[in-house]
């Protein structure tokens, strides 16, 4: 069987045999869905045989782009066929360079065909543009100068050409440039064409806009970090301080400075994979990480043969590197760098024994940089070390407080002062802050962002102090203390950056804290030093004033009544010593000011002038300000009534000063109610007294009525027990006689029950004949109106299902008369509407006949119903029978019973007879 199948299966056909009937069917099919299918058909074949292709359906399928042209789906399977068969497959036996030839004569031979994928660049669809392109990318490689006169000569060809340029998507633009590349090197005319279609400035637009390869494009950096490419980023920063090391001979200028340039772009293009917040951005950290290029910028920025801008953008590199990334900040401490201060020795008079500089960790080397190096030029070093320190603990709750607590140990072990940041705002200023007044400001700022909303990191600093109290001395809070060193700054009349440094880390530390405003307000001598800062004449810094303006907004807003100086003395205070329209000027002057108000677009670095740089603020703390502006400038017209609750982690911080109120009118409530209750008590004892007196009058008199009512009771016993003896001679001789009277009662019953004997047998003789006449004669009748029941029960059962069997037949002939007529009617209505109304009569006469069959059929259900009814109250008779008769039975099994108890013996044959007619009794009922 399964050899005639496969003997009658079809020949199977040859790859030329199907390309040549899927060329036919394109060629001659009308459908554009049989034409598409073909086309899908040769697509598959195009790769490995592009000559039988393009020998049987080339001029079909370009002639399907003219015909379908509107059809999207079908000119984009056209292109790719034609673009496979310009790059078949290698192993193909038919591939050779001559079919891409032959496919580009087609083209150009005929000028129609260029304009054809010319007109297809001004639609919208994604892939007739790419492909169409790629097309023509494909037809110049193979005949240059046909194709540059054919887009010559096409209409408008090299200015749709140009104008792709402005599309937004990259793969198309990308074709477009590149074909623009192949096609004007040669020809002036296409030049100058591709010139006057505005062709630079579009070009500029896609520079400006795209900028290069790797910003903003998340793709092309997950490229170039899975391409290997970061670890090439590696060695070259590697090589840059270990060429340093190696060449001690001079270097032309122009040369070091064309290699610093190299270095700068270097590191520039690897900021460019760190950008804050966007994608990719910690898979580019973690692979900086793996493959060292954190670890070379860091060396280049502790290198000192490397320049200062160069050392500065390193560190930034570095901070990028590590912000926000938690792992990386948890192993960024254990890195270890030259010491900058063993290195600037070196340099001074060792430059030959830099390789002896020992290495330190990274963290105490940063802090050097920030605090230790004074000098101005090194000053974008001190910042970008800085911006290094805060990207190490940004962000990571835990890094913050084990630096804040390394740098409370060492400031209470006195280990390394010089770079520890509280040993540096706790000390007292020195005169020789002039020189580097950055250092407390850079100090300041760090000790901010440490403390910056992070309440366990406020409580932690709040709790250093000053002074030894074992030794008598004054303990001060470092609150206290940071406020001295400000208060002394001002009044010295020390640089602006060094009170501007202690001011914002003040105002980050009291904004939101309750128990650090009650500290300061501890020392009220502040407030007033504050104030007069803020109405001093001559005025000083607008920038100064502001600031303080600002601390006593902040003081007021989050303190209380039970603050060492209340709210309401502390609002009388500055509205006294400052006034409101003085508060709110310095707070306008402050936010108005250049520095301030420009801030984000004014570089924050030395301006190499040789003096201090215009850097006062930080950033962080700038957008707390201008967020945080209105709140508190409002805030000394805010009711010193109405306190501030400051809830940190869902919790609110200090005392509630509602629930202090509500306590205190709770306790007022309860002393009340104390008063009322001892008063109640005082009274509730007095009479408490009063009632034990008169309970013990009582008491008196109730044991006088009681001896009284004893002697009575006496007398009245014995009168009594002389009543018992008498009433007892009496009922005695009642006993005798109510004693004869019943002897002579038993002899009269006696006769008496003699004589109701007699009669009851007669009667109860009577009674029982009685009785077995009525059953036996409701047995009978029972009997026979059960037989007769049943008789007509099985007659109606019998007419029912008669009745029943008559009315299907009835029905069912009656049902097929209705549809033979009902038909008739239907194909003979128009002509014998006469008859049709005889026929509706009779079939409603039927159905009257047919009503009138289920009517009997009820009346006989009734009926039925009836019958079982009347047997139903036959049985409710028997059941009362049978009730009577063992009403009497029970009757005379009382009369015996009362003859026993009489005394009358029911002898054996009376007995005898009751137990045969029980017999009796029960063969009838067997019967």
């Amino acid at each position: 069987m399964f050899s005639s199948i496969a003997a009658a299966a079809p020949a199977k056909q040859s790859v030329g045999d199907t390309i040549t009937v899927l060329s036919g069917r394109l060629a001659s099919a009308t459908l554009l869905e049989d034409r598409r299918a073909a086309i899908l058909g040769l697509r598959s074949f195009a790769k490995d045989y592009p000559a039988s292709v393009a020998s049987g359906a080339l001029r079909s399928l370009i002639g399907c782009l003219s015909a379908d042209g509107e059809d999207v789906d079908t000119v984009k399977v056209v292109l790719e066929t034609l673009l496979m068969l310009f790059s078949p497959n290698q192993d193909s036996p038919e591939a050779s360079e001559e079919i891409a030839l032959w496919l580009a004569d087609e083209f150009t031979q005929r000028q129609e065909n260029i304009t054809l994928l010319l007109d297809f660049l001004e639609t919208a669809d994604f892939y007739s543009r790419l492909y169409s392109l790629q097309l023509l990318v494909a037809i110049l490689a193979a005949r240059t100068e046909r194709t540059e006169e054919c887009i010559s000569l096409a209409p408008l060809g090299i200015p749709r050409l140009v104008a792709v340029l402005d599309d937004r998507r990259d793969a198309i633009r990308n074709e477009a440039l590149t074909l623009l590349t192949y096609l004007t090197p040669s020809s002036l005319l296409i030049q100058q064409s591709v010139a006057y279609q505005n062709a630079f400035e579009r070009t500029f637009a896609i520079i400006e806009a795209e900028a290069n390869l790797l910003r903003p494009n998340p793709p092309n950096q997950s490229l170039f970090r899975e391409s290997g490419c970061v670890v090439q980023l590696a060695k070259l920063l590697e090589s840059t301080y270990h060429t340093n090391k190696e060449e001690d001979e001079e270097v032309a200028a122009w040369a070091q400075e064309q290699q610093n340039r190299n270095i700068y772009a270097l590191l520039a293009v690897i900021r460019l994979f760190l950008v804050p917040r966007a994608v990719g951005t910690s898979q580019n950290q973690g692979a900086f990480w793996q493959h060292g290029v954190l670890y070379h910028a860091l060396q280049v920025a502790f290198s000192h043969r490397t320049e200062m801008p160069i050392r500065a953008e390193a560190l930034i590199t570095c901070a990028d590197t590590i912000r926000g990334n938690a792992k990386l900040q948890e192993n960024f401490a254990q890195l270890q760098v030259p010491s900058v201060l063993e290195t600037a020795s070196a340099t001074n008079g060792q430059m030959g024994k830099s390789n002896g500089i020992p290495p330190i960790y990274v963290i105490d080397g940063l802090l050097d940089l920030v605090l230790s190096v004074p000098s101005t030029q090194a000053f974008d070093l001190r910042v970008a070390a800085c911006q290094c320190i805060k990207a190490y603990f940004f962000n990571h709750p835990e890094v913050r407080m084990h630096f804040l607590r390394r740098a409370i140990e060492g400031h209470a072990s006195g280990v390394d002062e010089t770079a520890n940041v509280l040993t540096t705002l706790l000390r007292p200023v020195s005169i020789s802050t002039a020189n580097d007044p950055y250092r407390h400001w850079f100090a300041a700022t760090i000790v901010f962002h440490l403390v910056f909303e992070n309440p366990e990191g406020k409580t932690l600093a709040m709790s250093v102090t000053e002074g030894d109290a074992e030794s008598g001395e004054e303990v001060v809070t470092s609150i206290q203390t940071v406020t001295a060193h400000l208060v002394t700054a001002l009044s010295r009349g020390d640089d602006d950056r060094v009170p501007i440094g202690y001011l914002m880390l003040l105002i980050g530390w009291l904004f939101e804290d309750v128990d650090g405003v009650n500290d300061f307000l501890g020392e009220g001598s502040n407030i007033h030093a504050l104030a007069q800062e803020i109405v001093r004449h001559p005025p000083s810094s607008a920038l100064v004033q502001g600031l303080c303006a600002m601390i006593l907004g902040v003081i007021y807003e989050f303190s209380t009544k039970d603050s060492p100086i209340p709210r309401s003395t502390l609002h009388s205070v500055i509205i006294s010593r400052v006034g409101r329209e003085k508060y709110i000027d310095a707070f306008n002057k402050l936010r108005s000011h250049a520095l301030m108000r420009d801030f984000e677009v004014t570089p924050q670095k030395a301006d190499g002038s040789g003096t201090l740089p215009n850097v006062y603020f930080d950033a962080t703390f700038v957008e707390f300000f201008k967020d945080n502006y209105s709140r508190i400038a409002r805030a000394i017209d805010r009711d010193p009534g109405l306190e501030i609750s400051v809830v940190t982690n869902g919790v609110q911080k200090g005392i509630s000063r509602e629930l202090v109120d509500s306590l205190r009118s709770q306790l007022a409530e309860k002393e009340q109610a104390l008063q009322a209750t001892l008063t109640d008590v005082a009274s509730l004892n007095g009479k408490l007294g009063q009632e034990q007196a008169d309970h013990r009058r009582s008491k008196e008199a109730s044991v006088a009525e009681l001896a009284r009512i004893k002697n009575v009771n006496e007398a009245i016993q014995h009168h009594h027990e002389e009543e018992l003896k008498k009433f007892g001679t009496q009922q005695q001789a009642k006993i005798d006689a109510h004693q004869r009277q019943l002897e002579v009662a038993q002899k009269e019953a006696a006769a008496a029950m003699e004589s109701l004997r007699v009669e009851h047998n007669t009667k109860e003789a009577e009674w029982q004949r009685q009785v077995d006449y009525a059953r036996k004669t409701a047995e009978a009748e029972t009997a026979r109106v059960l037989r007769r029941t049943e008789a007509e029960m099985a007659d109606l059962r019998a007419t029912i299902s008669r009745l029943e069997v008559d009315l299907m037949k009835t029905k069912k002939a009656k049902t097929q008369e209705i549809e033979a007529v009902r038909g008739e009617l239907k194909s003979k209505l128009s002509a014998e509407e006469s008859k049709s109304k005889s026929a509706e009569k009779r079939v409603t006469d039927l159905e009257k006949q047919l009503l009138t069959r289920q009517g009997e059929l009820g009346e006989v259900r009734a009926r039925l119903k009836e019958k079982e009814e009347q047997q139903l109250a036959t049985q409710t008779e028997l059941d009362d029978l049978l009730m009577v008769f063992g009403d009497l039975e029970e009757k005379v099994e009382k009369y015996k019973k009362r003859l026993k108890g009489l005394g009358e013996m029911v002898t054996d044959g009376e007995e005898e007879n009751d137990d045969d007619d029980d017999d009796e009794d029960d063969d009838d009922e067997v019967d």
